[in-house]
């Protein structure tokens, strides 16, 4: 199998550590892709209209594209068992509360780089933040007790999107007055899958 992929994406991440947490890095190939909000995506294009990645050439059918189709494909294929049925419904939403965490993060960061500085919002900006602050403060209030349990994708994603918010964000301190949130980080940031697939210096 290939992926298509670049380092520095959260997206791209979750699903890298999901291989290496299911012992399988030899089986995948990661094939470096150019993306960008404003450019086609190059390769990936021939896989996913969306030119987007992460994006997944499988060998049993067409590419799969979107990080959680392609976490929820490899977990089965593998029988890695990240996404137990006995909490299924809150693994995905956990997952999908992460993933609305790197979606700001990563909007925040194109306002940044892609906008002509004559055109930038802060409202925008900010406005994104405020989706990451109230993830923040929903994670202390509703998710710890699940955040101490048994390793799952949902825990794998929020570790991929806290770790992002500190490689394009770190300004902002997250950790401030998120205490337990930052101690369990910490924990889950010394895993093997998750020092194996840090991104490169920014």
């Amino acid at each position: 199998m290939q992926l298509f992929h670049s380092p520095g994406s959260p997206f791209v991440r979750k699903v890298v550590a999901l291989v290496h947490e299911a012992g399988r890095v030899g089986d995948l190939a990661l094939v470096p892709a150019t993306v960008s909000p404003v450019t086609s995506g190059d390769a990936t294009l021939a896989h996913n209209p969306l030119g987007k990645i992460p994006t997944l050439q499988r060998p049993d059918g067409p590419a799969l594209y979107d990080s959680r189709v392609i976490c929820r494909y490899l977990d089965a294929h593998w029988d890695a068992g990240l996404y137990p049925e006995t909490r299924i419904w809150d693994v995905l939403t956990l997952e999908a509360t992460a993933d609305g965490i790197m979606d700001a993060a990563v909007l925040m960061t194109y306002e940044a780089r892609f906008r002509p500085a004559e055109m930038r919002s802060q409202e925008w900006v900010d406005g994104q933040w405020g989706k990451i602050a109230r993830s923040l403060d929903a994670l202390e209030t509703r998710w710890m007790s699940h955040l101490a349990g048994r390793l799952d994708m949902g825990q794998i994603a929020l570790a991929c999107a806290l770790a992002y918010v500190d490689f394009r964000h770190g300004d902002r301190n997250w950790r401030a007055g998120h205490a337990p949130l930052a101690e369990w980080f910490a924990k889950i940031e010394a895993r093997e899958s998750m020092q194996a697939t840090q991104p490169p210096a920014a």
